[in-house]
């Protein structure tokens, strides 16, 4: 990837969270699991589940507009929708394209990105492209997931991780200096499988015995993916900002995917990076895969550890090896935030088939619902 020099700014930012909360005193109650042993060894202590009414879309489409709002920009003055997922409505039409119709944007070109955890990142280097190009003056970038759809609450080795949730950020061109000045996508194929979910594609399309396998769930090898997560996040983030020509001293925060804390602490050392200087909020979302870094960047704004001026690193890891890095100097005015309070997801409408509607809360779950205890499952794949 090549240097980029200035002109790409972020202009607005926002984070949508489901109101339902899963504990890990909930999960004690599913699986062969504690309180203990999640913490010391991911550092979640709880994640937020989308509703019975909530999709990847319904989320993305308030993150986006509260980003646009911050923006101080029209839904129709964004030229390009990417929606960064791996959890999208439908397999077709993209969840961009109902987010588009969602915030009531006639203009835009829209389209989804796959490339699991590192989703916003990828995303936020096409968008750059595409403004620095000149083929675009405002882009929306968003990563959204609704992690609970793929995931087995009988696996105790991954249903502790994940959660759902939704960031978004708009990418504007401007003549100031400032943005982007580094970017850094790669790809490590030895990862392929580390991370896959078998079924529901082209190779093994839905089916009887598909569903009855339980290929339709996410799958990790927890060990694997731990030490090469480590590895990719600490070489991208070094490579994007070479490319910025920084130093490590140069960087005011760091905001990495939230993945498990563990791998956050490595990373911190292994490029000798302050961990007090490293936005962690696992803690109270878990991992929401392409969604955790623009929640993460939006909550960082929020508590004051980005201001204008600020030297910031955004990086991510996720499924087939992927990882990328932004190494960009904040210039918008953190008070913009203000903007989007008003936003809530009561407004949101998302267009559906003139068909049955769904409700795609995790039967697992359905027990937070009415409040029943659930029977334990015993299930585990091992994975760390």
């Amino acid at each position: 990837m090549a240097n980029f020099v200035a002109g790409v700014h972020v202009a607005g930012w926002g984070a949508y969270a489901p109101s339902q909360v899963l504990t890990n005193a909930d999960l004690e109650r599913m699986v062969d699991t504690s309180d203990e042993w999640i913490v010391t060894r991911t550092g979640i202590r709880e994640r937020r589940i989308a509703g019975p009414g909530e999709t990847t879309a319904s989320m993305a489409t308030v993150a986006a507009l509260r980003a646009i709002a911050v923006a101080g920009l029209d839904s129709n003055d964004i030229d390009l929708i990417i929606v960064g997922t791996l959890t999208p409505d439908y397999l077709l039409p993209s969840a961009a394209t109902l987010v588009k119709q969602a915030i009531g944007n006639t203009r835009a070109a829209a389209m989804d990105l796959a490339a699991a955890c590192s989703g916003f990142v990828y995303g936020y280097g096409v968008a750059h492209a595409y403004v620095s190009s000149g083929m675009a003056r405002h882009a929306l970038v968003v990563g959204s997931e609704t992690m609970s759809r793929c995931t087995d609450f009988t696996d105790r080795g991954t249903c502790v991780l994940f959660g759902d949730g939704a960031g978004a950020a708009v990418l504007s061109a401007s003549d100031e200096p400032g943005g982007a000045v580094g970017i850094e996508l790669t790809t490590d194929t030895a990862a392929t499988y580390s991370i896959w979910i078998p079924g529901g594609g082209g190779a093994r399309p839905a089916s009887t015995a598909m569903l009855a396998s339980r290929e339709q769930y996410m799958r990790m090898r927890g060990g694997e993916t731990f030490k090469l997560a480590v590895r990719k996040l600490g070489s991208t983030a070094m490579a994007a900002l070479a490319k910025a020509g920084w130093s490590l001293d140069d960087v005011d925060l760091v905001v990495p995917h939230q993945a498990n804390s563990r791998i956050v602490d490595a990373l911190a050392k292994s490029i000798g990076f302050p961990m007090d200087r490293i936005f962690v909020n696992i803690d109270r979302y878990g991992n929401t895969s392409a969604a955790s870094v623009p929640i993460a960047l939006t909550e960082a704004v929020a508590a004051g550890r980005i201001k204008q001026g600020d030297r910031i690193v955004l990086v991510a890891f996720g499924a087939g090896g992927t990882s990328g890095a932004i190494a960009l100097q904040w210039t918008a005015d953190p008070a913009n935030q203000k903007r989007a309070e008003s936003i809530d997801a009561d407004s949101v409408k998302i267009a559906t088939p003139d068909i049955e509607p769904a409700n795609p809360f995790p039967p697992a779950l359905e027990w937070l619902l009415s409040g029943t205890a659930p029977a334990r499952a015993t299930t585990d794949s091992g994975t760390e």
